[in-house]
């Protein structure tokens, strides 16, 4: 959460941060895109994979609490989504564009969002949270990713030639 930039920008950051992930790997070789730093370590392509399912999932979340539902929502598996996902057996620039209309979507609720609606407070796995903090986790999640793409993998990339 440190990372997220404090302007009042968050929808530009969301599609910058989204442009520049695109721009990162969608010329990366299929062995790059396979790539694991460590054993059990997920590929760039299992991040990515990961990325679009954490946006459905926080997107969501965040339209049940700014609709004023108090339920406690459900935590996920990210583990077992991420095995699940088959990202191997699909082309990056598939996923990039799964990515890409996930983000498109959640940056338009977000837009009709009202700032009551953006400190609308719920429960979210167990933990109290508001849509805007929802909205910055986003933010922050992507960017982590984002950094260890560039940290782990791209730096190894280097190294190797």
């Amino acid at each position: 959460m440190r990372q997220v930039p404090d302007d009042g920008y968050l929808l530009k950051h969301l599609a910058d941060i989204d442009s520049e992930t695109r721009t990162l790997v969608s010329n990366l070789s299929e062995e790059q895109l396979n790539y694991r730093y460590e054993p059990g370590k997920w590929t760039i392509k299992d991040l990515i994979v990961h990325l679009s399912d954490c946006e459905r999932v926080l997107t969501y979340r965040i339209m049940r609490i700014a609709r004023n539902d108090k339920t406690d929502l459900p935590g996920f598996d990210e583990t077992l989504f991420a095995a699940s996902a088959n990202a191997r057996r699909r082309t990056v620039a598939d996923m990039l564009e799964e990515l890409r209309t996930a983000r498109a979507a959640s940056l338009a609720f977000f837009a009709s969002l009202t700032e009551e609606e953006l400190d609308r407070t719920g429960t979210a796995n167990g933990y109290p949270i508001s849509v805007r903090l929802l909205a910055n986790h986003l933010y922050g999640h992507h960017y982590h990713h984002l950094a260890m793409i560039k940290e782990k993998y791209l730096s190894a990339f280097a190294a190797i030639k």
